[in-house]
């Protein structure tokens, strides 16, 4: 299963092989050295991270440079569409041109970071480092392919090329796509969550600095209409336009080229054929962009529908004694220090209250609402050491929970009681509703 989970990164690795050595015909040796040695250190390096570290410092740290390529992306666009605009934009500058270090550079750039986010996916989800067989089989399997990419590139037509901006898109859309198809280093989904809470936050100061929800004529019909900014849509559309607007100005900037000078040829033969070889040409690199835009579709939907399946038990239902507290044994029917999650459901009075109790990765207990204060009450499950809210698809370090703020699940005071946890039923159903209201009052419409 594992192996078939490998299939579209190491496929979108040798696409990426094949477009760098393609576009760097001149420096075919160095891109395809760099490549081949890049993957091998990406996955010996990561590797090796995970041994020393552990835990999810090594995902962070990817996600990281991740994040960093993605606002690079964002550095490129613009200057690509400003020397469009400009008349300065050549489409023959870039690879074309570089030497033998740049060609090498970007590919053993790329092919670290394609190697390393490999890995992630064979790594255990208690943590630790991979074993040396799946993770030499994996160097072996990125070295093949990229062997077989560099055989193929010759083959293809040479209109297929690139200038620098097309390549650095294509090559960092590549890297997202692989990032994205793991949860742990998903990038759409943590953006479109910004998204939504960006504009939830500024709708609700506004409102309350403006005394909105207290005006006499503001009728509550009105809220049917505020609430679409408060639900995830808002977050997921805003977060493609954030994603993919990169790419379409690279692919603008291709489209704005000036067309070249033919004052010098006294043919009007001459110079229509001129013109006809540069605007086909100028076709033929949009492919590269188009490319991009196909991966970062490839990364939004490996985002929205992951391949990970997540712990979520069905939520038992507990009572409460006479004095209202609630009694959970540490050892009962679930064992609340084996490190998972596990849910309880306490109703009373036409009330009901959804929470977990986990141990987290320190030993601590945590007991938690299985509702944060921002999203829906969707719940949450667990993979490994992480948790993921259902609502936004955001990762949350099991380490964290208990703690309060952002996607956390909201925490509930517990005591110790011997063998069990006691948790003031009362409370809870009080703090199950404040969280509830709160994060629906305007998705539901009325205050």
């Amino acid at each position: 299963m594992m192996a078939l989970q490998l299939i579209p990164l190491l496929l979108c690795w040798g696409i990426l092989v094949l477009v760098l050595q393609r576009c760097f015909p001149e420096q075919r040796a160095a891109a395809g050295a760099g490549a081949l040695s890049g993957f091998c250190a990406g996955v010996a390096g990561q590797n090796l991270l995970f041994s020393l570290v552990g835990g999810e410092l090594p995902f962070r740290l990817l996600r990281g440079v991740g994040g960093a390529s993605f606002l690079l992306l964002w550095v490129v666009s613009v200057a690509a569409l400003y020397r469009a605009g400009s008349g300065t934009f050549d489409p023959c500058s870039g690879p074309r041109r570089a030497g033998g270090w740049a060609a090498g550079s970007a590919a053993a750039l790329t092919g670290a970071l394609a190697g390393a986010i490999s890995l992630c996916r064979l790594a255990p989800l208690e943590g630790g480092a991979v074993e040396l067989l799946p993770g030499a089989a994996l160097a072996a399997a990125g070295v093949l392919l990229a062997v077989a990419a560099l055989g193929l590139g010759p083959r293809l037509p040479e209109r297929i090329a690139a200038d620098g901006s097309s390549l650095a898109a294509l090559l960092i859309s590549g890297i997202l796509f692989m990032a994205c198809s793991l949860p742990r280093l998903d990038l759409f989904s943590p953006l479109s969550m910004e998204v939504m809470k960006f504009i939830h936050d500024f709708v609700h100061q506004f409102f309350e600095s403006m005394l909105i929800p207290d005006h006499p004529f503001f009728r509550s019909e009105s809220w049917d209409y505020i609430g679409l900014l408060f639900g995830d849509q808002v977050g997921f559309w805003g977060g493609l336009l954030l994603w993919f607007t990169p790419v379409l100005l690279v692919a603008l900037a291709v489209r704005l080229q000036r067309l070249p000078s033919v004052a010098h040829i006294r043919q009007g033969a001459g110079r229509r054929k001129l013109l006809a070889r540069f605007i086909r040409n100028r076709r033929y690199r949009q492919a590269v962009p188009l490319l991009a835009l196909l991966l970062l579709a490839g990364a939004v939907y490996r985002s929205r529908f992951s391949s990970v399946e997540y712990w979520d038990p069905k939520p038992l239902p507990v009572s409460a004694s006479a004095s209202g507290e609630i009694l959970i044994p540490r050892k009962g029917e679930v064992d609340l220090e084996d490190g998972k999650l596990h849910k309880f459901i306490f109703r009373q009075g036409g009330r009901e209250a959804r929470f977990f109790v986990v141990r987290t990765p320190s030993g601590r207990l945590s007991a938690d609402l299985d509702a944060c204060a921002i999203c829906k009450p969707d719940g949450y499950g667990q993979s490994g050491e992480t948790v993921l809210c259902y609502y936004c698809n955001t990762l949350i370090p099991m380490e964290t929970v208990g703690k309060p703020g952002g996607c956390n699940p909201v925490p509930i005071p517990f005591t110790s009681k011997g063998d069990a946890i006691g948790i003031d039923g009362p409370a809870l159903l009080n703090k199950w509703g404040e969280t509830v209201q709160e994060t629906t009052r305007v998705k539901g419409g009325g205050r």
